[in-house]
């Protein structure tokens, strides 16, 4: 079976049907951090039915609508990076997330027998002439943020007083778009120098698919340099290619939590208090988008499975978006301009 930290979870792992629901989920081939994020969003539910006095297995959609309500008045911890959010309440794409976990459980529960109904009621789009239904939560998306110019200057002289291994990661993860697990995941065997290409290896990626993404002259030059570095630190050039050099983990592979740290020193550094791990996945799809690739080239580069959720990643600016569209009016569309002026010419 595949192994599941149920210390994080105390309250999931006293509920025999939840631990059964987690640990089949995890059998099924899910990412280590789905079922990490499964395991906290079903252990807050469990904890607020118990408080409640419900029995979660009898719990209905009333049970349901009270946590939610729950959720949005919890006190908020303000931050550096979010200095605006509300002080209360869990964000719009935190409660929709435990709301897919918690669907997920009852549904197990459903086809077990055990329920008749799912109390957790899912929305329904418009598509294939079905009648649109909101779900219990209604989803917000806000546009991710990526840099200005000047923000990116800011950034890119906050990243050259980072020690080289940084310097590499930071231009890797900007060159591959790649997801913040994708990077310290990164093998030394996992690389192409000749053809500057990087080789994602299925169990690496979020959607278990491998992919190919290439990477730049600066990524190069800094991967050579920090091979150099790494073989006089660690003595071996296999295995995982980012590995720490503090006293405390020395020559053990980088973790996920390492990288966002760096990340927030250096957006500390910069003044960019919204610079994310993310940010430089969405900035290169982003350029991508600006340099003309088509919308399945982008979303094959990416690794996403559906076009929709690449569109959430380009972020063409107002001045780039009617710079297309005056050139677009020029080439193509010229006749209709000339008609629609005709407009402009009434007193």
């Amino acid at each position: 079976m595949a192994p599941i930290p149920w210390g994080k979870f105390p309250t999931l792992a006293e509920h025999q049907l939840a631990c059964r629901w987690l640990q089949f989920m995890a059998n099924i081939g899910r990412a280590p951090n789905t079922i990490d994020a499964y395991g906290r969003a079903v252990e807050d539910h469990l904890r607020f039915c118990a408080v409640d006095g419900t029995d979660p297995v009898l719990a209905g959609a009333d049970t349901v609508a009270a946590w939610i309500g729950d959720m949005l008045d919890r006190p908020r911890q303000r931050t550096v990076k979010a200095p605006l959010r509300p002080k209360t309440g869990l964000a719009n794409a935190t409660v929709q997330q435990r709301l897919v976990a918690v669907r997920s459980f009852y549904e197990y529960l459903v086809e077990d027998g055990l329920r008749e109904r799912n109390p957790v009621r899912r929305g329904q789009t418009s598509r294939r002439g079905r009648s649109p239904r909101q779900g219990l939560v209604r989803r917000i998306e806000p546009a991710p943020w990526i840099p200005n110019e000047d923000i990116w200057q800011r950034i890119l002289t906050a990243c050259a007083e980072e020690p080289l291994r940084n310097r590499l990661m930071v231009t890797l993860a900007y060159d591959g778009a790649l997801r913040r697990e994708e990077l310290v995941q990164l093998d030394v065997e996992d690389f192409e120098p000749a053809h500057r290409l990087v080789h994602l290896r299925a169990e690496t990626t979020k959607s278990q698919r491998a992919r190919e993404v290439a990477f730049g002259v600066t990524s190069t030059r800094l991967f050579v340099a920090y091979l150099n570095e790494r073989r006089g630190l660690f003595g071996r050039i296999d295995g995982p290619l980012f590995r720490a050099a503090s006293n405390r983990n020395y020559g053990r592979p980088l973790g996920p939590s390492s990288w966002s740290k760096t990340v927030e020193r250096i957006a500390r550094r910069a003044g960019a208090a919204r610079l994310s791990t993310h940010t430089f996945r969405h900035l290169r799809l982003t350029d991508l988008a600006r340099a003309d690739w088509t919308i399945d080239q982008i979303a094959q580069y990416a690794g996403h499975r559906d076009l929709a959720t690449t569109m959430r990643y380009i972020h063409l600016s107002g001045r780039e978006l009617a710079a297309r569209l005056h050139h677009a009016s020029a080439s193509v569309q010229q006749d209709r301009e000339n008609l629609l002026a005709a407009l402009a010419a009434v007193r």
